[in-house]
């Protein structure tokens, strides 16, 4: 959707006001809904400029915010568009649960950016309760108001996310739900996805492609089904192989196969001495689901998968 991105994250792992069952960060411990300057936004932004000058014109597509947890906890986040609007030409996005836009400060500070991408799993209070585990200050009825009011605030382009979780928000009442939520927020374009890197709780599954078609045909022209990334990631500057693959991990757990190919692709003789490297820094650790190994940032937690029998 974005291309080649480059993501600016403005939150430590991880600080969110919601703990989603899908979420491939692990759990949230605790949940918080306080928002303050977690990191010093000058310090933010003068890594942005340097990451801005190490790339050549056509490298990078997006520059992102995306937070490892809840973007718009950062106070700074509406300082911190502005601020890379004044370095590069490139449009900035916004990736967020949309769960304080009620507040009109929220919204204001995220109206200079080019695209925000705020989630809606659900269209009632109970599911939402289920599935995005909020919070209790961030209420359904508020993530409605707040997604309808910045609507008719924003000028860019409003692209709502809906994760789809087998059996909980693919079913043809769920989804009737949802796209009535979004007739009422009229965003630019729905994009439907599905959990693909290492889920949470151990017994979330993707929909099936019935509930993929059923998705599509219910939420409406404006809705499409946003497929797994399968771009590269960007290992250079930094000395450290290893810091270099745990600043990526802890924002966005990789397959080990993805993760050989790209130490292969930076790296050639050194893959196999990374990954040991890797494993004993403390730093990372393998998550197993859907019989796949993933690697994550170790202060992630995510539940052990039990053995069957």
């Amino acid at each position: 959707r974005l291309g080649q991105s480059l993501g600016i994250d403005p939150v430590p792992l991880k600080t969110c006001n919601w703990n989603c069952v899908y979420c491939q960060l692990g759990r949230s411990l605790p949940l918080t809904n306080e928002r303050r300057e977690y990191f010093p936004r000058e310090d933010i932004i003068a890594e942005v400029e340097q990451a801005l000058a190490s790339h050549a014109p056509g490298e990078i597509d997006w520059v992102t915010l995306i937070g490892s947890g809840e973007t718009t906890l950062h106070t700074g986040i509406g300082w911190l568009i502005r601020q890379v609007k004044l370095l590069t030409r490139l449009p900035v996005a916004v990736i967020t649960n949309g769960s304080l836009l009620y507040l009109p400060e929220v919204r204001l500070e995220l109206s200079p950016a080019d695209a925000v991408l705020p989630s809606l799993d659900t269209g009632n209070a109970r599911l939402y309760r289920k599935i995005n585990r909020p919070h209790p200050d961030v209420s359904f009825k508020r993530l409605i108001e707040g997604l309808v009011a910045f609507r008719k605030e924003y000028p860019g382009k409003l692209w709502v996310e809906v994760m789809l979780v087998r059996g909980l928000n693919d079913t043809e009442a769920a989804l009737i739900e949802i796209a009535a939520a979004l007739k009422s927020i009229q965003p630019d374009e729905v994009h439907i996805l599905q959990p693909d890197r290492p889920p949470v709780e151990t017994w979330v599954q993707p929909p099936d492609e019935e509930g993929l078609f059923r998705a599509r045909a219910i939420l409406g022209e404006i809705a499409r089904v946003i497929h797994p990334a399968s771009g590269s990631f960007d290992l250079s500057g930094t000395e450290s192989l290893v810091e270099a693959v745990v600043g990526i991990i802890t924002r966005h757990p990789m397959r080990e196969d993805e993760l050989i190919e790209t130490l292969k692709h930076f790296s050639p003789g050194a893959v196999t001495t990374t990954l040991m490297e890797l494993e004993k820094s403390g730093k990372a650790q393998v998550v197993e689901r859907y019989g796949i190994r993933f690697w994550s940032a170790s202060p992630a937690y995510y539940p052990i998968l039990k053995p069957k029998g």
